[in-house]
């Protein structure tokens, strides 16, 4: 279902080819927020934005209308342990899009006078989200949860560090980090893998690799912590998360599948079910697995009545309890199977998901599993094995909580 190749300079490609008039392209690269410390926390989020500011051959505007003008988008994300160009074009313009991709990252000037203005725009966006409780609460429970890892700090970076990064520190952070090596480019399109080879050689293939200065050795510890801070906020918001698998750890299938029963997006999830639909605590209550290269996360979150805070946790103790000391029935096993491959596959229909999956799949594992694969892990699962994985991530309730309420 999926071709590979890898050109010499060490970047590799990954292709789902799907019969669509439109191409979805992008370039990971497996560098975030983690690979930074002190002054240049923010970094990687700051590059994303400034990466499209000019390059040799273009300025601004003309990396903008590049794929705009033929009716594209273009867009980019940092998250913890990678950074993400992408765009969605008609096919035709396909190599468009990789030879725009190749441009930002090879030939890349960061004008001073575009970085005066994006350094506006950033300090913006943190201002607002830090007038979004639902959102800061995740960045300051991990910078509890890690404190002293560079997994602790956020991706935006301080106001402080944003004010201070310059061009020249910008060019040093991408000739440190931004290598072909620690690059995979992701097509999901009906084009075929000769073809689209030809064209990364093309715009790709003359940089050459270098040694990144990238440094993951130090594997992040958790704390537990309990945390109440004082806002004026409309609801009581409140997360309470531990330590979960990493990426590569072989609990991660079931880990994945405990999650989904626990909270995923269906109206059953056991969560709705217990804190929303029983009680109307909430308007929403939800559970998040962020699996990291060496370690992972386990989120509970809820935004609730004032006064119903307590009752809340206590629901969501008692359901994480239930995973333990209950094991699944055959029935609700294969009820929690089918509904976790049926909401994967439609998942996996679009297009541009598509393309992000088999890019962070390929830039992790060096190899992407079919759905069907997937499916295979997923129903080979046994009650026992759910609830071994859940004994040991829930087993002693090893869990922190961070609280904003008045």
């Amino acid at each position: 279902m999926y071709e590979y190749h890898t050109l010499p300079n060490g970047i590799r490609i990954v292709l789902s080819r799907i019969p669509s008039r439109v191409a979805y392209s992008g370039v990971y690269i497996n560098v975030g927020s983690r690979d930074e410390s002190g002054a240049d926390e923010g970094m990687a989020h700051f590059i994303e934005h400034s990466l499209f500011k000019g390059t040799t051959h273009r300025r601004a505007h003309h990396i903008m209308s590049r794929i705009d003008g033929v009716g594209g988008e273009l867009n980019a994300f940092t998250t913890k342990e990678e950074t993400c160009l992408y765009a969605t074009s008609l096919g035709e313009h396909l190599e468009r899009c990789l030879e725009l991709f190749a441009d930002v990252l090879f030939n890349f000037t960061f004008p001073e006078a575009e970085i005066a203005k994006e350094r506006d725009v950033v300090l913006e966006e943190i201002n607002s989200y830090s007038d979004s409780p639902a959102e800061l609460i995740y960045d300051e429970f991990e910078e509890l949860a890690y404190e002293g890892h560079p997994l602790a700090h956020n991706i935006l970076g301080s106001k402080r560090n944003v004010r201070r990064f310059t061009a020249e520190r910008l060019h040093r952070h991408m000739e440190r980090c931004y290598t072909p090596s620690r690059m995979v480019i992701a097509v999901a399109a009906d084009v075929d893998m000769k073809r689209l080879v030809r064209m990364c050689e093309r715009h790709f293939g003359p940089f050459r690799d270098r040694r990144a200065e990238v440094d993951r050795s130090v594997r992040p510890v958790f704390r537990r912590f309990e945390r109440h801070i004082g806002r004026h906020t409309h609801q009581t918001h409140l997360l309470l998360g531990c330590e979960a698998p990493d990426i590569y750890s072989k609990e991660k299938t079931a880990f994945t599948l405990i999650n989904n029963i626990l909270g995923g997006p269906a109206m059953n999830s056991r969560l709705n079910v217990a804190v929303r639909e029983h009680y109307g605590f909430c308007y929403s209550v939800e559970s998040q697995y962020v699996p990291f290269t060496d370690t992972g996360l386990f989120y509970v979150y809820a935004g609730v009545d004032h006064g119903a805070g307590e009752k809340t946790v206590q629901l969501v103790r008692r359901e994480l309890r239930r995973m333990v000391d209950e094991a699944l029935t055959p029935t609700a096993l294969r009820m929690a199977q089918r509904q976790f491959i049926g909401q994967m596959a439609i998942n996996n229909a679009g297009g541009l998901n598509e393309m992000q999956s088999i890019g962070k799949a390929y830039l992790s594992f060096d190899h992407v599993d079919t759905l069907e694969e997937m499916n295979a892990d997923i129903m080979a699962l046994t009650s026992e094995d759910v609830r071994r994985v859940a004994e040991q991530c829930f087993g002693d309730e090893p869990y922190s909580m961070l609280v904003y309420g008045n």
